[in-house]
């Protein structure tokens, strides 16, 4: 069966996200003071090729852990979905 993974990796809350406060210093130099907050991370696809759903998060979750997300600075979620 082949599977679709749709992950999320975030920089830890409790960390400074550079490019996040960029924006939202941006954003209030464009009068959006309503938005504020921003944090920014990555979003990564990839197609996993396994026998069942459970193998399938089993391999998404060991390449997080491995490659994908450093989890000294960043977490990570996903979602997956048979293709």
């Amino acid at each position: 069966m082949k599977f679709i993974a749709h992950i999320n990796v975030m920089p830890q809350k409790a960390l400074l996200d550079p490019q996040g406060r960029a924006v939202s210093s941006g954003m209030k130099n464009m009068n959006l003071h309503e938005i504020g907050n921003v944090r920014i991370g990555k979003r990564i696809s990839l197609e996993v090729e396994a026998a069942t759903k459970d193998i399938a998060t089993e391999k998404v979750e060991q390449a997080c852990k491995q490659l994908l997300a450093n989890p000294i600075m960043e977490t990570f979620e996903f979602s997956l979905e048979q293709a």
